[in-house]
């Protein structure tokens, strides 16, 4: 078999809702070059698909044809007399095309849920639609990354159409967990790859996948789950799901650790000196009852309702008031000046509103530049830009987009002038003056656009993964690394955190479920030591590692050994060992003690080769990805696996040519069949 070149190789990666695919590895691996939604539309014909809609669309020309002769002068005179005016006017036809329409999804079919193959036929025809649109040569190798979900069965089908289909030379799957090990250089990790549906949660060790435990397609756990959670939210805000799912995607949805206080929620300090605090409150009082804000006297000091010294001539508050502050109503009405006292009440309460009004205004004028400056996580409302894309005819009736009557502006075609110029009938051509087509109304060509607009959120945007979400991820992963049989190997998998898919693009995704495990499954090292205080000291002192367990001081009264020797296992030692064999100048005791010492030493060094506990984790960290791919660096790493995807293409087909059996060629493929695959899996 001639060697594969690097522009040669195709990758393919299937997901749910968007397949990644690329013809060749560049000297520095890329980003996919193809991304397409993984859906097919339904063909006319029955089991074909188009990667597109295809719409049906009528238009009316206007044809002057000429009108057969008359075969009876006579009879045919009316005849001849509308053939006339149809030759004059033109007689109208409908003519219908087809057009591809890639704004519209209805009646799309997604061949892929929660990971799962559902439609085969449709998966089969968006995987020649790829290998179409890529054109790749005859001689060229193709891996395709797999889910965790596809079962034995899955990989032969798949080997057997890209064999059958595609004559390929090479053929290879390879498990996505294992293409993100790849991409981060780690042999020992914890994959956690969240999708659109589901997590799928991975330990791999030495590149080898821990099949029993593996958490496959954990429902509800995806970026759909998080769509959901603020669809019901905002329910009473009447946001639909395209409102959400662009909210979610914004930078003002952020997902904040556990315990984090909502902005406006903060807990008010408590009180460190209750003594201070009932000073506090009889200073408080004290000043209440000597013309505080609460002391009725001084609320009445300016006179009734309120009125403040010097608003009236003392003689008038004579008249009206006595000396105490209280109305007397006796007075006024003797005084004849109950009008002018209640003129004057409604001007000093409009003029009181008036300056409360100012003065919210400014205290609103002046805190907008300071909420304005403060961080998203600290706001009680943001503002995310919405677009929709709604029809023209809609936006014509709210008065939003006003079009000239007549007007024909779609997306892509030139403004026709509002009033064009009128042509010479003699630069008009013969076709143009048969085949004009009639104009088709605005709302017959059904035209939209897409409309922007700002949408104010309050703190819903803040619980997209409340419900069980984060809970749900942190149980599969701590049930996922105690399923892994190596004890010694599983705080290197706490230390080998790696979160990737899509669905954890929210922002502060990956902080809150690294805080969540922490405050979970975490022991720190100084809680290691909380009990030594309260051991004997007869006890061995425990350590972090766990390799000392404390040994209770034999109770038995007739034993001379020394602290921490089991008497059974010294009678069974001592037993097999006779007095002849005791070295000289050695007693039988002394002699046995030496040797329980010695086996304990052994003991303790082929048992406890390993640091760390292996029910719960010492620490957990994340997995930075390597920085030598800087085309890597401005998309992020969510799609880590397409780029391990090309590590090992580039391993397998081109450095090692196949000599570890990374792929499946063609010989071997008419030689085992697709049931060979499972013999070159990675």
């Amino acid at each position: 078999m001639p060697p594969f070149k690097d522009e040669h190789v195709l990758i393919i990666a299937p997901g749910s809702q968007t397949t990644l695919a690329q013809l060749g590895l560049p000297e520095s691996f890329t980003p996919a070059q193809l991304r397409t939604s993984t859906r097919m539309f339904p063909a006319e014909k029955k089991g074909e698909w188009e990667p597109l809609k295809v719409r049906e669309r009528k238009t009316t020309r206007r044809r002057h044809d000429v009108a057969p002769a008359p075969v009876d002068g006579d009879s045919a005179m009316p005849d001849a007399d509308a053939a006339t005016n149809e030759l004059e006017n033109g007689i109208e036809e409908e003519e219908t095309y087809f057009e591809e329409d890639p704004t519209i999804e209805e009646g799309a079919v997604y061949p892929i849920r929660q990971g799962r193959v559902v439609d085969w036929s449709c998966l089969f025809a968006l995987m020649t639609h790829i290998y179409n649109t890529l054109s790749p040569p005859f001689h060229t190798p193709i891996i395709i990354i797999t889910q965790p979900t596809w079962t034995a069965h899955d990989h032969e089908i798949l080997t057997q159409f890209f064999f059958e289909k595609f004559k390929t030379p090479a053929f290879c799957l390879m498990d996505s967990a294992l293409a993100i090990c790849y991409a981060y250089a780690a042999s020992t990790a914890t994959v956690v790859d969240i999708g659109y549906e589901k997590c799928d949660i991975s330990a791999v060790v030495e590149f080898l996948i821990n099949d029993f435990g593996r958490g496959i397609a954990v429902p509800n756990c995806g970026g759909e789950g998080m769509t959901q959670r603020l669809m019901k939210l905002l329910a009473n805000k009447h946001f639909s799901r395209d409102m959400c799912e662009q909210l979610k995607r914004s930078g003002i949805c952020e997902i904040l650790p556990p315990g984090t206080a909502l902005p406006g929620e903060e807990v008010e300090a408590p009180v460190v000196n209750p003594a201070a605090a009932a000073s506090a409150g009889a200073n408080t009082a004290g000043l209440k009852g000597r013309g505080g804000p609460g002391d009725p006297i001084a609320s009445n000091k300016g006179g009734a309702g309120g009125i403040e010294a010097g608003d009236e001539p003392d003689g008038e508050r004579g008249d009206v008031e006595d000396n105490e502050g209280v109305l007397d109503v006796a007075s006024l009405v003797v005084s004849g000046k109950t009008n002018e006292f209640l003129a004057r009440k409604e001007k000093e309460k409009a003029e009181r509103a008036e300056k409360a009004a100012a003065k919210k205004a400014a205290q609103e004028a002046a805190a907008a530049p300071k909420q304005a400056k403060l961080p998203n996580a600290k706001r009680l409302t943001a503002t995310f830009p919405y677009t929709e894309r709604r029809p023209l005819k809609e936006l014509n009736q709210d008065g939003k987009r006003p079009m000239e009557k007549g007007a024909s502006k779609v997306e892509g075609e030139a403004k026709r002038p509002r009033n064009p110029e009128p042509q010479d009938p003699a630069e008009v051509s013969t076709d143009q003056a048969l085949n004009a087509p009639t104009e088709v109304p605005l709302h017959d060509r059904e035209a939209t656009a897409l409309v922007r607009r700002e949408v104010e959120v309050g703190l819903e945007r803040f619980q997209a993964a409340t419900g069980g979400i984060l809970d749900q991820i942190a149980d599969g992963i701590h049930r996922c690394i105690l399923s892994v049989p190596e004890v010694q190997r599983r705080q290197e998998l706490w230390d080998n955190l790696i979160i990737v898919g899509n669905g954890s693009k929210v922002k502060g995704f990956k902080d809150a479920l690294v805080a969540k495990l922490n405050s979970k499954y975490l022991i720190s090292d100084s809680n290691t030591t909380i009990f030594t205080s309260e051991m004997p000291s007869s006890f061995s002192t425990p350590v972090a590692t766990g390799a000392n367990t404390p040994q209770p001081q034999s109770q038995l009264t007739n034993s001379h050994h020394g602290p921490g020797v089991n008497p059974l296992l010294l009678a069974a030692t001592t037993a097999s060992n006779p007095s002849g064999l005791i070295p000289p100048g050695q007693s039988q005791h002394l002699h046995a003690q030496l040797q329980m010492q010695q086996y304990q030493q052994q003991n303790q060094q082929t048992s406890h080769q390993y640091s760390g506990h292996g029910q719960t984790p010492m620490r957990i960290k994340l997995t930075k990805m390597p920085e030598y791919f800087p085309e890597w660096k401005d998309v992020g790493t969510e799609e880590a696996s397409f780029l391990g995807a090309q590590v090992a293409a580039k391993v397998v087909f081109v450095v090692d040519q196949g000599l570890s059996k990374g792929f499946m060629s063609r010989t071997e493929y008419n030689d085992l069949g697709p049931q060979g695959i499972h013999e070159f899996c990675m």
